[in-house]
């Protein structure tokens, strides 16, 4: 069938080509993250991952990857920072988006920083022709502690 047969619909299976930039792809979807870059190789340190979600195309090697890290830096130890990474790998080039927040922050700016990069890992897997479906999280609460005891002298 050629494109001046209007007669019938194009083949589903029929491969697009489109032509995608770090910068479209940074803009489009992470305009939202604490930082972004470019590089030919992935940042995530495997030994601090806590959660991990990728999807893959079979047929070309892309990937799309959001993984959850905890770290800490450096200059300052006593700092934790839970970290939600969108990684893309297209071709050899890797484009990747942080969104950051202290463990200390509070859990509205965790809400944020999770439902942000989670909309862009959703957006980012359609590039690759996979859906994402969304599942449910209990966090446990902690005990409060006991309260003091009381002692009379």
């Amino acid at each position: 069938m050629t494109p001046d047969d209007k007669t019938q619909e194009p083949d589903w299976d029929s491969p697009l080509q489109l032509t995608l930039t770090p910068n479209m792809l940074i803009n489009a979807l992470m305009g939202t993250a604490s930082a972004v870059h470019t590089g030919w190789q992935s940042c995530i340190e495997e030994n601090l991952v806590a959660s991990n979600l990728i999807a893959v195309d079979e047929r070309t090697g892309d990937y799309v990857r959001l993984a959850e890290m905890e770290f800490v830096e450096d200059e300052d130890p006593d700092v934790v920072w839970h970290d939600w990474t969108l990684e893309m790998r297209f071709g050899r080039v890797l484009t990747t988006g942080h969104w950051q927040v202290q463990t200390s922050s509070p859990l509205s700016q965790w809400d944020w920083s999770a439902r942000e990069s989670g909309q862009a890992f959703e957006k980012a897997c359609a590039m690759i022709g996979r859906r994402v479906r969304r599942g449910l999280v209990v966090d446990e609460t902690q005990a409060p502690p006991p309260p003091p005891q009381s002692t009379r002298h």
